[in-house]
């Protein structure tokens, strides 16, 4: 009598703990898909979200600034992703809106022995905002833009450096970067 009760206890013991780990488990998988889905790519912003992250990124002195932070998007071959850009008008004696221009182009001098593709062919993948001309902004403020992606299926694996230059008045105002990694669909 006495071993059946002191097995059943260590049944109950037995079941009891496993549930406990299940449980925690299960927390543990909720948290982690929170906080990776809670991290929005630049695609699913809407333009009040996307200026505002920009703004968050700007300091005094600084005429452009690309989200995310990291400089660093990787995209899923048959995926569209993209980051975002923001452009400030920091030109010392303007009382007007000035208008900018801006270009995407690749950056990477050596993107035919490390990808196996030409400039033109990474370029190509640019879907939307590759350059956009005439936008006005008035001094001291900012204007955001979309820079969006598309890879199709069979783009090598690789990361790629693009470069954004911007220009005032068709002078050169500002360039900065940011890389483009291609990961398996």
């Amino acid at each position: 009598m006495v071993q059946k009760k002191g097995q059943m206890e260590m049944s109950v013991g037995t079941i009891v703990t496993i549930v406990l780990l299940v449980t925690l488990l299960i927390l543990g998988i909720v948290l982690i898909r929170n906080i990776f889905t809670s991290a929005k790519g630049v695609v699913d912003l809407t333009d009040q979200q996307l200026r505002n992250e920009i703004n968050k990124l700007f300091s005094d002195e600084s005429k452009v600034s690309i989200y995310p932070q990291t400089r660093l998007i990787e995209i899923k071959q048959e995926q569209m992703g993209g980051v975002g850009l923001g452009i400030k008008n920091l030109l010392v004696g303007a009382t007007a809106n000035k208008d900018f221009s801006y270009t995407v182009s690749v950056s990477d001098s050596d993107l035919q022995r490390k990808c196996g593709i030409d400039e033109q062919t990474a370029e190509d993948w640019i879907v939307t905002g590759r350059a956009e001309s005439n936008i006005p902004i008035p001094p001291g403020d900012f204007s955001t833009q979309k820079v969006l992606f598309q890879i199709p299926i069979g783009s090598p694996l690789c990361t790629i450096r693009y470069r954004i230059n911007v220009q005032a008045d068709d002078t050169n105002y500002a360039t900065d970067f940011f890389d483009l990694t291609i990961k398996a669909k």
